[in-house]
């Protein structure tokens, strides 16, 4: 089983780190972070023209972040309580600051790919913010300070998004990816400055043997539900990505429990209380895909179609910004909750009010207030999810194996989130019109998505509901 070691002292250690700065740095480096997700948003329309290569091939600019990201951040959790959370945290913006330098010299397609893979390898920057935050906090500033970091997710790419489109209109697109080297390499400077050490690291040896066998898994399960749509569901490579991935499941799984080290705890990660958080959690990064999807249709369609508004790129990052701010807010909220009712609580009514934001978007979709509406509810609902999903976690797991546990859970949230890209693909794929010859998502297709999305977020909200209610004294 894994052990608590002690290692030499830091002298920056002396005297705990100031709450506040610590938060304000950590968080910082989350959302700068959560913004490369949405960073090239705005010029995935151009990249065959801009990178010199076929639509299909340029999707992989964006297909490489998913597939680095999802490797990356079970393994960089894991690597952090073996050999420092600070230490892996620095790594993940090195290779965050790497290949956004590295994208923004590219005039080709293939260096592109290698920049974007790098960016995504510094997926596991929030896990780890939240679990120095939980070494390095007091009690009593835990609760908000994680539901703040956990939160710079969505607030890094409602922020993001339209920066990133008003960018890549009035200026050379290259200066986007100079402007993420630049945020990143001052995230790492003052991760380096400011924030300590922890003493907690757990012992004994890397899993080589998990880490490769997750990663094909991983590697397989997401290529195929990525370009499953592009390829066919039932095509030689589809079929035989989803075949590899179940062949080695059960052989990793058997694997992590015969292990004395293993990548992720399987007894840890089965308890009632973690599986539950994890399952929901995927369940309910199923049900935001929605927001990023269909919300941007709607905006950005012909007004010829009868429910388009014909808007700009740069109005569709306005009109979701301020769902980063609610999250920002929600999250202070969120810790109160939590602390008053139990974290569980706060899932629930996360998943409630993300529930109703989609109940409310299938009938207010004609105008751009509805839509700021609707963005604004959505966001207070991850936002109060968002705070609850690692105060969970963290309350079921070991100190030692804080950074792997919450790793897994951000992993589970994007392994939804791809789901709902390919199931939403699919629909919108089978539901649409024909106008002036180009085939356009239909309204009823847009709203069957928001339905499904709907129904994602109540299925999270039922299984938060087994969760076991914590006593105060537990928290």
């Amino acid at each position: 089983m894994p052990h608590t070691l002690a290692r030499p002292t830091d002298p920056r250690e002396s005297a705990p780190p100031r709450p506040g700065g610590l938060v304000a740095v950590l968080a910082f480096a989350g959302i700068v972070t959560a913004s490369m997700q949405t960073l090239v948003i705005p010029l995935v329309p151009r990249l065959p023209a801009l990178l010199g290569a076929s639509p299909a091939d340029a999707t992989w600019a964006v297909t490489a972040t998913l597939l680095a990201a999802a490797v990356a951040t079970p393994v960089v959790g894991r690597l952090g309580d073996m050999v420092g959370k600070r230490r892996m945290l620095l790594i993940s913006l090195a290779l965050l600051t790497a290949g956004s330098a590295i994208a923004a010299l590219s005039t080709g397609l293939t260096p592109m790919i290698v920049g974007r893979a790098l960016q995504g390898l510094s997926a596991g920057v929030i896990p780890l913010g939240i679990s120095i935050m939980r070494d390095e906090l007091p009690p009593e500033r835990l609760g908000t300070a994680t539901a703040t970091m956990s939160s710079s997710m969505g607030i890094g790419g409602a922020i993001g998004l339209p920066a990133a489109a008003l960018i890549a209109d009035h200026a050379d697109w290259h200066i986007l990816f100079w402007i993420s080297a630049g945020l990143g390499a001052i995230a790492a400077v003052l991760v380096l400055t400011l924030i300590p050490e922890s003493r907690v690291r757990t012992g004994g040896r890397f899993d080589l043997i998990g880490a490769a066998g997750l990663s094909t898994i991983l590697v397989c399960l997401l290529l195929a539900i990525s370009k499953g749509t592009d390829w066919g569901w039932t095509s030689a490579a589809t079929l035989g990505l989803l075949t590899t991935a179940a062949i080695v499941l059960p052989a990793w799984a058997w694997w992590q429990r015969r292990t004395r080290h293993p990548l992720i705890d399987l007894r840890t990660s089965t308890q009632r209380q973690v599986l539950l958080t994890n399952l929901s959690s995927a369940t309910f990064g199923f049900a935001m895909f929605g927001l990023s999807l269909v919300l941007p249709q709607l905006l950005q369609l012909p007004t010829t179609t009868g429910y388009g508004l014909g808007q700009s790129m740069l109005t569709v990052g306005l009109v979701l910004a301020p769902q980063g701010l609610v999250m920002m807010v929600v999250s202070r909220w969120s810790a109160r909750i939590s602390a008053t009712h139990g974290p569980n609580i706060t899932l629930m009514l996360g998943a409630l009010v993300v529930a109703t934001g989609y109940g409310l978007a299938i009938v207010l979709m004609s105008a751009i207030w509805h839509l700021v509406l609707v963005a604004c509810i959505l966001g207070a609902g991850v936002g109060l999810a968002y705070g609850a999903m690692p105060a969970l976690v963290m309350a079921a797991v070991p100190i030692s194996e804080t950074a792997a546990a919450n790793s897994l859970n951000t992993l589970m949230r994007a392994i939804g989130t791809s789901v709902s890209s390919a199931l939403a693909g699919t629909v919108l794929a089978h539901l649409t019109i024909t106008l002036g010859g180009t085939t356009l998502p239909s309204q009823n297709g847009l709203r069957t998505v928001l339905a499904i999305c709907a129904g994602a977020a109540l299925a999270a909200l039922a299984i938060a509901a087994f969760l076991p209610r914590q006593r105060k004294d537990e928290r």
